[in-house]
């Protein structure tokens, strides 16, 4: 019996997408995995299939799109030590933190709404806050993908409480809002998926 030779990765990535989540069925559907929803979208969009490599505390999987070579990864930390994961994969790829895209979940944003961002503070996020603390930068461009919170609710359970249909809205119109980020600049992202994406009722 010989073993199948894997294909050998490029020897540049351009860009590394992240999503973040936390790992572990009892997690998938959650509020809190937002970013993990949208990477399993954009990888089968892009056809690499499930994220089975492992590497750098994440599982990912490399592929192509308008010529550029894309390593999308989901880190298995859990969410609060996301960063060392992210930092890793960065450092094995040479990659500054302007290269790196992150998708996240943002409970201060209306479910079904994106909002992309150039750079900036975690807002509160601990997966960002992470991020931020290990590559010492908060220079790293952002979908965040609304899920909206009740006032008054004890937001670790909103989070780790299952996705409503709206909120999954904004999870489907993510891939599309990375892909365009890296390809036609994040002031064309900004303007084309800092919106809501629930279908309108007509007046």
């Amino acid at each position: 019996m010989f073993r199948r030779k894997r294909p050998e990765e490029p020897a540049k990535i351009d860009y590394i997408i992240a999503g973040l989540g936390n790992p572990g069925p009892k997690y998938e559907t959650t509020r809190h995995n937002a970013g993990f929803l949208a990477i399993d979208l954009l990888s089968e969009k892009l056809g690499a299939g499930r994220l089975t490599k492992t590497k750098c505390k994440a599982t990912y999987t490399i592929c192509t799109y308008n010529g550029l070579s894309l390593l999308l990864m989901k880190p298995q930390t859990f969410m609060n030590l996301s960063g060392e994961s992210i930092r890793e994969m960065a450092k094995a790829y040479n990659l500054p933190p302007e290269k790196i895209v992150v998708l996240y979940d943002d409970i201060a944003i209306p479910a079904g709404t994106l909002r992309i961002r150039r750079n900036g503070s975690a807002g509160g996020h601990n997966g960002i806050k992470s991020i931020i603390y290990q590559l010492e930068s908060d220079q790293f461009p952002r979908v965040k993908i609304g899920m909206g919170g009740p006032a008054g609710a004890d937001m670790k359970d909103y989070v780790l409480d299952t996705m409503d249909s709206d909120a999954y809205q904004s999870v489907k119109a993510a891939p599309d809002a990375a892909l365009t980020l890296i390809t036609k600049g994040v002031d064309a992202a900004m303007q084309g998926f800092n919106k809501s994406f629930l279908d309108k009722p007509e007046p």
